[in-house]
């Protein structure tokens, strides 16, 4: 098969590895920039171009769609789809996951439990903002934050209210979100292909950091999921219609607790800790839904 890999970094592991576990599959593999990618929109035939060249010989893509490209992105998977091209991601997914608040919004409507959350608008109050998730800490995230990026802890009243009332001046969107002071500054990534759990992690932070993520110096190793924790990730996965995702959870008193479903997760940290070939799996989802798909 034909199958391109979205991605602005062609030189990051992630891409790295996808391109060569589908070599080693005896695919063609293509890298393709989506933001140099342009629409042809003519009745009844969709057509995508990159570098001024039409894009008519693919049978699958791999999106890699960072957040802030998330408009474009997922108009060019869009288009590919019109095509008849099959996508790990569908644009659809795409859009629910990246956005927060419609993501947890749907996961709550289905009974996934997270961290109490509060959304307000530009004028909500920001005490009343941290007494409606119990208080005094609080984690205060921008919905358009990656990485860790745009993730605070506010200890007191005084710094909770001055970091929310910055961003509302700023006109940002946040959520406010209680802390889980038991889950001691680790989380757990598990990674789901298809409708499994193909591997799965224990992050924890820094000394004196509580964001657990590896690009922010974060440490990891694996772990054995709970039933609870297998059954919460699968069911994230579904309800937002991913095929490959990265969802995180904290270990809490009540149960698994899901912080986040990431669409376009990382494979350097997951492979690595786990020396388990994801890029290999997600290849062979592709090899597999082709041919469901009649790819």
């Amino acid at each position: 098969m034909n199958i391109a890999i979205l991605s602005r970094g062609p030189g990051l592991y992630s891409t790295q590895s996808l391109l060569i576990a589908g070599q080693r599959r005896g695919h063609r593999m293509f890298l393709i920039d989506y933001m140099d990618c342009s629409i042809g929109l003519e009745r009844n035939r969709p057509m995508v171009y990159y570098k001024e060249e039409a894009i008519n010989y693919l049978h699958a893509i791999i999106p890699r769609i960072g957040a802030s490209g998330t408009q474009h992105g997922s108009a060019v998977v869009q288009q590919f789809e019109m095509m008849g091209v099959y996508s790990v991601l569908s644009a659809d997914a795409l859009l629910k996951a990246r956005n927060k608040l419609r993501s947890l919004q749907l996961l709550s409507k289905s009974g996934i439990r997270f961290p109490r959350t509060v959304f307000g608008n530009f004028h909500e109050h920001a005490d009343y903002l941290v007494e409606s998730v119990g208080g005094i800490p609080v984690i205060i995230k921008l919905l358009s934050g990656t990485h860790g990026l745009g993730v605070i802890l506010a200890e007191d009243e005084r710094t909770a209210e001055s970091i929310i009332e910055a961003f509302q001046k700023l006109k940002e969107g946040i959520i406010v979100q209680e802390y889980i002071q038991e889950a001691g500054g680790e989380d757990i990534r598990a990674f789901v292909i298809g409708e499994e759990i193909v591997a799965s992690m224990k992050r924890k932070a820094l000394p004196g950091e509580f964001r657990s993520n590896l690009h922010r110096g974060g440490s990891a190793s694996k772990i054995n999921l709970t039933a609870a924790e297998v059954f919460t990730a699968k069911e994230a996965v579904r309800i937002l219609g991913l095929k490959v995702a990265g969802v995180d959870m904290l270990q809490s008193h009540r149960g698994p607790l899901l912080i986040e479903v990431n669409p376009s997760p990382g494979l350097e940290g997951i492979e690595e800790t786990t020396g388990i070939d994801i890029a290999g799996q997600v290849i062979a989802l592709i090899e597999k839904e082709a041919v469901k798909n009649k790819v």
